[in-house]
């Protein structure tokens, strides 16, 4: 299968997940059950599919959060069960896409739907955690909802397959951040923010990238400009990738989507460029909308 293929309905499949962690509908269910700090209700929306699980699981199915940040959502399952947070996670996502005004046909929906559906049943989900707690999670009845999920599985099958093959790199979790970063995909004070890696630890990953050669460190800033930073060290911000990194950066890619050329056979290159291109309609119109404004600034 032409890798090309599989790495375009990866990111078709990625933008159109994406918009369920900038909504405000989402804050708001969460809000629901009295859970108003963004960072738990985050991990609590998207990893209620695994169960009650103890917040260390999460941690490790999430792999680029550190420790301190997972940790708070210690007593989520106490304001409500997992079962609940799926249900308001749909609530959030239906209401958001009727917000914005996503419009596809029931036919489009159909169609879409025998692309995704033989991939969801055909995969292999044995070391895919969390694209086999959503496999097992009951689609709801709304069907445009009904395709966000399915979308979900396939996403979440991707970024497993990802955590291996950064893990057979030796990228641990702070390091695969910091390489995000300094690639472009994702502003560094929303990561450190999210993450809540402390200075001395993205200090310290950023010197490990640099010592293989894949980043020019920036210059040190006081750690009090970058948010959620300690107030004792200073933070290097603002490295880039040298050459050598951003080939590492894609061949990592390139290594994921081998692993993910099985996931897509059932429907094949053809398919997969199908599939990318009917469920655009989601991405686009949350980018109308302004909702990727955080994450991919002008």
């Amino acid at each position: 299968m032409d890798l090309s293929a599989v790495r375009e309905v990866s990111h078709a499949v990625s933008a159109a997940h994406l918009f369920t962690y900038l909504v405000p509908e989402g804050a708001q269910e969460a809000a629901e059950f009295g859970v108003t700090d963004r960072g738990p209700a985050y991990l609590a929306f998207r990893s209620a599919a695994l169960g009650a699980v103890p917040w260390q699981v999460t941690l490790a199915a999430f792999y680029n959060f550190s420790p301190r940040a997972v940790r708070a959502m210690d007593g989520v399952w106490d304001a409500a069960p997992p079962e609940r947070w799926q249900a308001a996670r749909f609530v959030a996502v239906g209401r958001a896409m009727r917000r914005v005004g996503v419009r596809m046909t029931a036919d489009r929906l159909a169609e879409a739907r025998s692309l995704l559906d033989p991939v969801v049943a055909g995969a292999d989900y044995a070391g895919r955690v969390l694209a086999a707690a959503n496999a097992s999670v009951a689609l709801p009845s709304d069907p445009l909802v009904a395709l966000w999920q399915q979308i979900t599985v396939v996403r979440e099958w991707r970024g497993d397959a990802h955590l291996v093959v950064l893990a057979d790199n030796g990228v641990g979790p702070c390091d695969c951040l910091v390489l995000h970063t300094a690639a472009g995909g994702l502003p560094t004070a929303l990561a450190r923010t999210t993450r809540r890696w402390n200075d001395e630890e993205w200090a310290a990953a950023t010197a490990r990238l640099a010592a293989r050669g894949w980043l020019n460190s920036g210059a040190p800033v006081p750690s009090s400009s970058v948010p959620g930073a300690t107030d004792t060290a200073a933070a290097l911000a603002d490295a880039t990738l040298t050459d050598a990194g951003r080939a590492s950066r894609e061949r990592i890619e390139a290594e994921t989507d081998e692993y993910c050329a099985a996931l897509w056979a059932p429907i094949g290159e053809t398919g997969a460029r199908r599939l990318a291109a009917l469920i655009a309609p989601i991405t686009e119109a949350f980018t109308a909308a302004g909702t990727f404004r955080a994450v991919r600034p002008a």
